[in-house]
């Protein structure tokens, strides 16, 4: 029985270490506390002011990546110390299995954090001062949302975090309770330990002609990519587009990039044509890639690289050059200037029931590279992606960020409730966005018949008119939203080095068989056909960065092949193409893990059908309800289901349409009417099953094209099954005459 290969769920391990006074603190001043529990790849485990004894036997047993101390919740609502026996000597605890990371969330932390720092720990997330116990909530959550969301570095994910920090607690001024007059912007926590580096070994001095030699003055690699202005509905109250709002979000998208870019991985590299503009000033032994490439998170994009020969074709060199020119080299996201795209200095704040569960926005433009952009729009809908969260990004170009939940709005609103008393005015009264502002009134008299005046206008004594402006509906824009195609990514994950909050992760890749397709008995593909699905195959690749290349597979050809060799190859073919998630765990005997009238999807007979009527692309001229549900063993003689054309192509497209193209499995016969192959509105005989242009049919009472078209039309029967049909009909008689 064949299984899907696939990366086992990668954990990282936590010990939470609490004091008893906190365990029964329940919300204040509707501030929801969030649990600390498992939840996505972070799993918790957790005590309660422990001993001594107790703390040392679940380090080593547990053997965590992170350890967490949580200080006594005080009356003000300042976080205190360590409250529980051996807190008051940290380092002392530790033996000889030491964390990753520690996280020390109590006052005054800094010369325990050097002491553990010295102890052997490599990184250390302290507070120098005070701070209230909903700063210490915020920063806490929004570490764990990226250590549960992602394979991310300790510096990654506290960047993060702390940009999430700034953005919320030190703009609102609730670092500390009480208004306090400390200044905020000298609070917060720190990190103590080294950056992560990337191992990019200097280039050799290689044998090269001179002619062929890459230039020593240009860049190890150049990556060729266009920056796009991205639009982001952040989840907050009015407030002022200035760089207490705009520096931190553009930190906490830089961090989550580099978090990214950071864990990915060089899957595919080919040769390709260099940029047009600047084909012209490339020297002589430079050398253009287009590399396919899965981040951290499992999104995927494409990348055009230049470089050296030397570089270019080493998969883990030109791999660690991109991630060094990416995370090292470049600042991802800036803020797109007032005098460009935010002219109004308050942002008005907007509601949505589809964004930020209902919870007021307010939109911020970003310039990104265009794969950033694709990577931000892949990760939107993941609801198991919670670093946008953490930032309080709701929408990503018109896409809603699928895990924001109410309680992270409720939360992230509890730090806007402290604004400036303008911002507050503007939001008692907002202002009317560009959009919905009705056009100035015009000053010129229109002349128009008394009639119209009496229904638009107010007729003044010299014979003028004043027309009354109306409001033009179409004016009334709502938020834009575009349309999402679902996207199916990779779902390796790639070797992290360094300090990895989970350590590190190897990448299982299913090995494919070599074989060329057997093609013997497969008739010719016709014009028409390979017209079609090479339309069809730009689309999907422009959804999918992975080559649409034909399937090397020893199947044999569909109208000899067993449903068994056929749903293994579909199978092999999916995961080639990094669609995963379509493999169910219990394998072949699980495949599809779809149903249809109550039965497992019969992906045999259904493609055996559709390409035998032409494939996918033919659309409407396939009955996909009479001519190929029919055929199916889904389907029954009682069945009264509705739309099932539509669930058929729903399905096709899924598990089928990217398998069809890269098969030459489709008949491309030709018009039986007219012997052509040439485009045309095609329509497919019921009864033989021979394909036709419906213009080409002159016969009388057909109808229109669309009656056939429709999902549920009406069944085309061609001439010669006509004829036929109707001699069998006829009566007959002992004298031969009817």
């Amino acid at each position: 029985m064949f299984h899907a290969q696939g990366t086992a769920k990668h954990t990282c391990c936590m010990l939470a270490v609490l004091c008893r006074t906190n365990n029964k603190d329940v919300p204040q001043g509707g501030f929801p506390f969030p649990d600390i529990t498992s939840s996505g790849r972070l799993e918790v485990q957790t005590l309660i002011s422990p001993t001594t004894d107790e703390f040392r036997k679940a380090v080593d047993s547990v053997q965590p990546n992170i350890i967490y101390f949580q200080g006594e919740r005080l009356i003000n609502d300042e976080v205190g110390s360590l409250v529980w026996e051996g807190a008051q000597d940290l380092p002392g605890l530790f033996g000889s299995s030491l964390p990753t990371t520690v996280y020390l969330e109590i006052p005054d932390g800094e010369e325990v954090a050097e002491a553990l720092h010295l102890k052997g720990i490599p990184y250390v997330i302290y507070w120098k001062n005070s701070f209230s116990c909903y700063a210490a909530c915020h920063f806490r959550h929004a570490l764990f949302s990226v250590v549960q969301s992602s394979s991310s570095h300790t510096w990654d994910a506290f960047q993060l975090a702390h940009s999430s920090f700034r953005l919320y607690c030190v703009r609102n001024n609730l670092v500390l309770p009480n208004n306090s007059e400390k200044d905020d912007n000298t609070l917060g926590p720190c990190l103590l330990g080294d950056p992560p580096k990337i191992n990019v070994p200097p280039a050799e001095a290689g044998g090269e002609d001179d002619e062929e030699k890459y230039p020593e003055d240009l860049p190890a690699i150049k990556i060729y990519d266009d920056d796009v202005n991205v639009r982001f509905l952040v989840c907050g109250s009015a407030c002022t587009l200035d760089a207490s709002l705009l520096e931190p979000l553009e930190d906490g998208l830089n961090a989550l990039l580099s978090i990214e870019m950071r864990g990915s991985k060089l899957h595919n590299r080919v040769s390709a044509l260099p940029p047009p503009l600047q084909a012209g000033t490339f020297s002589r032994g430079v050398v253009t890639m287009r590399c396919d490439i899965s981040t951290c998170s499992s999104a995927y994009i494409s990348l055009l690289v230049s470089g050296s020969a030397q570089t270019c074709f080493d998969d883990q060199l030109l791999e660690n050059h991109i991630k060094s020119e990416v995370i090292d080299k470049t600042q991802l996201v800036q803020a797109v200037s007032n005098s460009d795209e935010n002219k109004l200095s308050v942002c008005e704040p907007r509601e949505s029931a589809s964004i930020a569960c209902g919870a007021t926005v307010f939109e911020v433009s970003m310039k990104v590279p265009l794969w950033a952009s694709q990577v931000l729009r892949q990760l939107a809908p993941d609801v198991s992606y919670r670093s946008l969260v953490a930032l309080g990004v709701a929408s990503v170009q018109g896409l809603a960020v699928a895990s924001f939940e109410k309680d992270d709005a409720t939360r992230l609103l509890f730090f806007c409730k402290k604004v400036d008393n303008n911002i507050h005015d503007r939001m008692t009264n907002p202002p009317i966005p560009p959009w919905m502002r009705q056009p100035l009134p015009s000053r010129k008299r229109q002349i128009i018949n008394s009639e119209t005046s009496r229904n638009n206008g107010m007729e003044s004594g010299n014979g003028y008119v004043m027309v009354r402006q109306k409001t033009k509906i179409a004016a009334l824009r709502p938020i834009p939203h575009i349309r999402h195609q679902k996207m199916l990514p990779f779902v390796g994950i790639s070797e992290t080095n360094g300090h990895d909050f989970g350590g590190q992760v190897k990448t299982h890749v299913s090995s494919m068989p070599s074989n060329k397709h057997n093609s013997a008995g497969s008739a010719p593909v016709a014009h028409r056909k390979s017209l079609s699905s090479s339309y069809q195959a730009k689309h999907l690749v422009s959804l999918n960065p992975l080559p649409l290349k034909k399937h090397g597979c020893d199947r044999s050809p569909i109208h000899v092949c067993s449903e068994e060799e056929f749903l293994k190859d579909v199978m092999q073919f999916l995961i080639l193409r990094g669609h995963n998630r379509l493999i169910p765990q219990g394998g072949l005997a699980e495949f599809p893990d779809a149903i249809l009238n109550a039965k497992r999807l019969d992906l045999y007979n259904l493609y055996r059908e559709v390409v035998s009527r032409g494939g996918f692309h033919v659309g409407n001229g396939i009955n996909w309800k009479g001519q190929v549900f029919s055929k199916m063993r889904n389907h029954t003689v009682t069945n009264r289901m509705t739309g099932v054309g539509n669930t058929l192509k729903r399905h096709y497209e899924t598990y089928l349409l990217e398998y069809e193209l890269a098969h030459d499995d489709v008949d491309g016969e030709c018009c039986l009417l007219c012997r052509s192959s040439a485009a045309g509105d095609w329509v497919n005989c019921g009864v033989c099953g021979e394909w036709a242009h419906f213009g080409c049919d002159r016969r009388q009472g057909l109808g229109a094209f669309k009656d056939y078209a429709k999902t549920d039309g009406l069944e085309y029967i061609c001439p010669q099954c006509s004829i036929s049909n109707f001699k069998k009909k006829l009566p007959k008689t002992s004298n031969g005459y009817s």
